[in-house]
């Protein structure tokens, strides 16, 4: 007669036990500062809840494994951030669980001739500044002056009257005042 080796499958419901220790669940719960006092009924809530999302991201992680060309019976960390990386509802812990990059694959990004593009004339950054790029050699060059600095070196010299709205919008606007 065969030995029946499936494993026991997990209850749905929960009466009153919990594979977590729960003790050590109160610890965590009374470590935070905001948190004065918890319950035992709590606690076993979060418990249960902490137990279900660890099997819930087990099982996401599970179906990428069978999903490779050479499944395995075990998962491994490369499995879990695949896992963060391809269900949205997991996408919270990326941070947490970030893909593993190879030295070799970092320092080829890093050295990767035109990684970062050179901005066209006349864009500027974010921030604001203008970079302006050596065409001899192709390098940039910063002089961190912003967009607005350009433009008042560009703009005409004119004398600014009080009261005078034509000549304010002509430096504004980098134009000749009509006369």
């Amino acid at each position: 007669m065969p030995y029946n080796n499936n494993p026991i499958p997990k209850p749905t419901e929960y009466h009153g036990s919990a594979n977590l220790p729960l003790a050590r669940v109160k610890k965590i719960i009374n470590a935070d500062d905001s948190i004065h006092s918890c319950s035992n009924n709590a606690a076993f809530v979060i418990t249960v809840a902490a137990e279900m999302f660890m099997h819930y991201l087990t099982e996401r992680t599970y179906d990428v494994v069978k999903s490779e060309r050479k499944p395995r019976r075990n998962i491994q960390y490369k499995d879990v951030a695949n896992a963060v990386a391809r269900f949205d509802n997991l996408e919270f812990l990326s941070d947490v669980v970030p893909r593993t990059v190879t030295y070799k694959e970092y320092k080829q990004k890093q050295t990767k001739p035109g990684a970062e593009q050179p901005l066209a004339n006349g864009q500027t950054t974010l921030d604001g500044k203008k970079i302006s790029t050596n065409e001899d050699n192709g390098e940039e060059a910063d002089d961190g002056a912003t967009e607005e600095d350009v433009e008042m070196e560009d703009a005409p010299e004119t004398e600014v009257k009080p009261g005078d709205e034509t000549t304010e919008m002509v430096i504004r606007d980098h134009q000749e005042p009509l006369t």
